[in-house]
């Protein structure tokens, strides 16, 4: 679960929407449907209304955008700059990266049509002049942010060091050494077996991995000698190189079966948690796909914590129908992560897992247990909670093939875990209500022939969101399955968002995923691509049935 910062400060009268941001593409000379070039010198007036609202009331200048007195920037250009952070142990580092390969773009509404303006490149960024005052669409990739700010960054934050280098390789074949393990536990089948486990990640560069072992071991063995192994990365990047001399090393920590409260019924529940734990010295390794990545030492018991929870599982599935009106609860999960490097400004990247608990499917009664797990992380790593139940149904795709499609949404929150585990686990935000694609309700199969619709819905009856997140699901017929192909991030204070032109293509299957965004210190206007690293973060998804494209 790689989760991630918002904070919007908007005014009530504001009538604007954000949409996500990605790489955009290349410059073109042809306009889709639904765009039309504006001249930077002049700029677009509009007609004063965003989908019949008015747009200008309130849409002052952002505090950062005074307007000029000394030749500075005009009221009227925006600014996109990308910045990387890197966080390690010695502190963060930050690089301005260069957005000529793939330039962003904005796109200033006017009625149920857009006006493109294209910008140019200016030392650490990107500029646009001739932008109105008010709220406009930024892309970049598959993404769009509805925002009026005048500068936007759109870098990432991400672990390891600055100046590592990362191979092309997403897989590794692994040499394994390792002596002093807790007795093992086979995995046995579902949910409340998941047996032991191992996983590596670093303090130093981006990687976490699990550790899949081809051979069974067998139950109660404390060493395994083997090359049978590979490493499946659960990181957004390929595997770095590992240089001694700049420190780099790892840690392998192995998960443990462990008993939880029965059910009702008296069927046993285990769960999964660290128990012992080795870091590896530092060592240097160049991924080829060839030579294995040596995985050897002792591993050592880790010090635990126990702690009591109390999961009302009832008040997640009493919102199934509020995901989809066929939406049937699925999945509860329970996990405690670390955050490296600490929380001072959010969970940033990925590093493991601490403990993982699922219940099985449809669960939905009052859980008490007490739970524990080892932490083998230096002390100014912080320790998040992350509980979510999933939703799901399978519908007929209509292209005649007799296959189903499973669509899916979940209802989640994210806190440190102190913050988790002081009261209840309960929702802290419900789906949004009433979603309709063009005034017709989401929930109906059908084909939208619009090029632009719009995508509505009502406020959720649990929780103030101060956004939300649009996303598509395009289906691929050659995979039997459907991936995210565009999102699109919106302000709490909307209801309604147009979607501009060329997010649906052409002769396609797609269904779409509004989730309601609680995250209060997600700065969306200014800073979009943080969200995911915000602490405390709630979401909560309604999700669209099958529709398709002419």
């Amino acid at each position: 679960m790689q989760l991630p910062r918002f904070s919007v400060v908007l005014v009530s009268a504001c009538a604007a929407w954000l949409v996500g941001c990605g790489d955009a593409p290349a410059d073109s000379m042809e306009l889709a449907d639904g765009l039309s070039t504006i001249d930077p010198r002049s700029g677009p007036t509009g007609d004063g209304t965003w989908m019949g609202e008015p747009t200008g009331a309130g849409c002052e200048p952002d505090a950062g955008t005074p307007p000029p007195t000394d030749g500075g920037p005009s009221a009227d250009t925006v600014l996109v700059t990308s910045t990387t952070r890197f966080f390690t142990s010695v502190g963060i580092s930050e690089q301005v990266e260069d957005l000529s390969a793939n330039p962003p773009e904005i796109l200033v509404p006017q009625g149920a049509t857009f006006s493109l303006i294209l910008g140019s490149a200016v030392p650490g960024g990107w500029e646009f002049r001739g932008v109105p005052q008010g709220p406009y669409y930024l892309h970049t990739g598959t993404t769009h942010v509805i925002t009026s700010a005048r500068h936007v960054d759109v870098g990432r934050n991400r672990l390891g060091r600055e100046d590592a280098i990362y191979s092309e390789f997403n897989w590794a074949p692994l040499q394994i050494n390792l002596l002093n393990l807790a007795p093992w536990t086979p995995s046995g089948s579902g949910n409340l077996q998941p047996g032991s486990s191992l996983q590596l990640t670093s303090g130093q560069v981006d990687l976490f991995g699990w550790m899949d072992l081809f051979e069974r071991v067998p139950g109660g063995q404390t060493s395994i000698l083997t090359n049978q192994a590979s490493l499946s990365l659960g990181s957004g990047y390929n595997i770095p190189i590992f240089e001694a001399a700049r420190g780099d090393r790892m840690y392998v920590n192995q998960l443990s079966q462990f008993s939880a409260q029965a059910l009702s019924d008296g069927t046993p529940v285990g769960y999964a948690a660290v128990e012992r734990s080795l870091e590896v010295g530092a060592f240097d390794f160049a991924p080829d796909g060839v030579n294995p990545l040596p995985v050897s030492g002792m591993l050592q018991p880790v010090r635990m914590r126990e702690f009591p929870v109390e999961w009302r599982l009832p008040a997640f599935t009493r919102f199934a129908s509020e995901v989809h009106p066929l939406a049937a609860p699925w999945t509860p999960t329970l996990q405690v992560l670390p955050a490296a490097h600490g929380l001072s400004e959010g969970w940033i990247g990925y590093s493991g897992e601490l403990l993982t608990l699922r219940l099985p499917r449809a669960s939905s009664f009052d859980y008490t247990t007490r739970l524990k797990f080892g932490n083998p992380f230096p002390q100014n790593w912080g320790v998040v909670g992350a509980s979510g139940y999933s939703f799901r149904h399978s519908v007929l795709l209509p292209d005649g093939s007799g296959k189903s499609l499973a669509i899916s949404g979940t209802i989640s929150t994210v806190d440190t875990l102190d913050n988790l585990i002081a009261g209840p686990l309960q929702p802290r935000v419900s789906p949004p209500r009433s979603l309709t694609i063009d005034g017709v309700p989401a929930s109906v199969p059908r084909e939208v022939g619009s090029v632009s619709p719009v995508i509505a819905w009502a406020p959720p009856t649990l929780g103030t969101p101060n956004a939300y997140r649009v996303a598509f699901y395009r289906y691929d017929p050659d995979l039997n399955f459907a991936f995210q192909t565009a999102s699109l991030y919106v302000p709490g204070s909307a209801t309604q968002v147009r979607l501009p032109p060329d997010v649906l293509q052409p002769d396609s299957i797609y269904y779409l995923r509004v989730g309601a965004i609680d995250a209060p210190g997600f700065d969306m206007e200014r800073h979009p691509f943080t969200i995911h690293e915000q602490v405390p973060y709630s979401s909560a998804d309604a999700v669209s049935s099958l529709i398709t494209t002419p």
